[in-house]
């Protein structure tokens, strides 16, 4: 296979890899913006008292929901968030390393091309 057929084909891959991880840091930023607001839901609830109302938007209605079902329901969404990041930012740590090599092997084949390209032919 030719240096240049094998930088393009890196360089594609590369760009790929790319890609997938600003998707990754896309969906991580979406995540840290679920907890924040999760948390802060949880922090409300503690400063209810058992004679508050606590109501649950489904659809376009407003439906009140028992406190300690809400409560459950944030504590799992809370959860499920964090196992969700720990998840996102694997991949996120597992994409900057192939990065790194398909970057470091782009480098090692661009230095190979331009040494053919200086050597003169025989």
């Amino acid at each position: 296979m030719s240096l240049e057929f094998r930088f393009q084909s890196a360089s594609t891959e590369y760009q790929k890899i790319q890609t997938e991880l600003a998707s990754l840091v896309e969906n991580r930023t979406r995540l840290d913006a679920q907890l924040s607001e999760n948390e802060m839901v949880k922090k409300e609830f503690t400063q209810l008292t058992p004679s508050n109302v606590v109501y649950k938007l489904v659809g376009p209605v407003l439906v009140p929901q028992d406190q300690n079902e809400a409560k459950t329901n944030v504590e799992t969404r809370l959860e499920f968030i964090k196992s969700e990041i720990k998840r996102v930012d694997a991949q996120i740590n597992d994409g900057e390393d192939r990065s790194e090599k398909k970057k470091n092997e782009l480098v090692e084949i661009q230095t190979k091309l331009q040494q053919a390209q200086t050597t003169p032919n025989p």
